[in-house]
């Protein structure tokens, strides 16, 4: 009667150990089916590589794969193109190049799917790490093809096109036939620690953006705008961004409820910063667009500084209720403000 309870509590013992010892493998084994289900799949290129074998690369991934481009310089003679969800494409800094081929006259990159017949949205995309030199010297036209909605495609450095929850970080696009970096029908999109310089017409234009980010910003000596917005440009914020030498600092038209923090714009050819209500041609009588007006733009911490033209110019009346704070003005050829008649814009008291 005494021996029971002690067989029993070592063949309790024992079965508790061999569960114990059991679960442990499990849980061994658990752990490396997850970390190989959430492991990325990283393909590296090497840099005699051609954009077929980049974008092979890119096709062939796994969802949340990424491409990395080893040092080097990449001769581009068509868009390399990140078309499928969940894709990064990433360098390794500014010795990764991305050059546009002698009259390729095409955009570098493409995020999205501008040329599927089926118009859909692509998510979870990233650019990161390299430096794109659009060759525009050797490129002979803007235009590269229509969008399946019709749109134009130009040759941009980057065309972000109908695309949601992706990024650009650590990337120049310089000399490009166009624009620099060009956003259109696409929310949540962060931009940050972007340069652009030497571009045709705008370091950075968006078009159909919504609910983004744009930080770090460094656009320079673009022979358009620095930062073009234009059509339905709303519920955006730019910080920290450095507009020097550009024909215009800012250029917007229907843009709405946008915030702007930190921005310094110096040494423009024009205006620091355009703001107008879009105006189209009808019989040819110039006429302004209904629901175009530039509304519910907050500026803070502006510095505007040696412009050719206004410091700040509110081209039309219709544009109102935009507020601007903490402003500083300095040595602009035509001085600071001009507004259309009847509007007065919110201006904190200069410092």
């Amino acid at each position: 009667m005494n021996r029971q309870p002690k067989q029993t509590r070592n063949q309790a013992g024992s079965f508790s150990l061999f569960t114990k010892t059991l679960l442990a493998a499990l849980m061994c084994l658990l752990a490396i089916h997850l970390q190989g289900a959430n492991a990325v799949s990283i393909v590296t290129i090497a840099a005699n590589s051609n954009p077929e074998q980049i974008q092979t690369a890119l096709d062939s991934l796994p969802e949340g794969g990424e491409v990395v481009l080893a040092p080097g310089t990449y001769e581009i003679r068509h868009p390399i193109m990140l078309q499928r969800d969940h894709l990064t494409l990433r360098g390794s800094g500014s010795t990764t190049v991305l050059r546009l081929a002698d009259k390729a006259n095409c955009p570098v990159v493409i995020m999205g799917s501008p040329m599927a017949a089926t118009q859909r949205t692509t998510s979870h995309l990233r650019l990161a790490d390299l430096e794109i030199d659009g060759n525009r010297s050797n490129q002979q036209m803007e235009f590269w093809h229509s969008a399946a909605d019709g749109s134009q495609l130009n040759n941009n450095g980057i065309d972000v096109w109908e695309v949601n929850d992706s990024s650009v970080e650590g990337v120049t696009c310089r000399s490009c036939r166009s624009g620099g970096l060009v956003t259109a029908s696409t929310k949540r999109f962060d931009v940050r620690n972007f340069t652009a310089y030497d571009n045709q017409f705008d370091g950075l234009a968006c078009y159909e953006t919504e609910e983004s980010h744009f930080s770090g910003l460094r656009l320079h000596d673009n022979l358009g705008a620095g930062i073009s917005l234009d059509l339905s440009f709303n519920h955006n914020v730019i910080t920290d961004a450095d507009l020097t030498s550009n024909d215009l600092g800012v250029f917007m038209r229907d843009s709405r409820d946008n915030v702007f923090q930190g921005l310094t714009i110096n040494n423009s050819k024009n205006h620091g910063v355009f703001m107008a209500q879009t105006a189209a041609a009808m019989a040819g009588v110039w006429k302004l667009c209904p629901g175009t007006e530039c509304t519910g733009n907050k500026f803070e911490g502006l510095t505007i500084t040696n412009s050719g033209g206004k410091a700040f110019l509110i081209n039309d009346s219709s544009c109102k209720d935009n507020t601007i704070q903490e402003v500083h003005y300095l040595a602009n050829s035509r001085g600071d403000f001009a507004q259309g008649r009847d509007n007065q814009p919110k201006v904190a008291a200069l410092p």
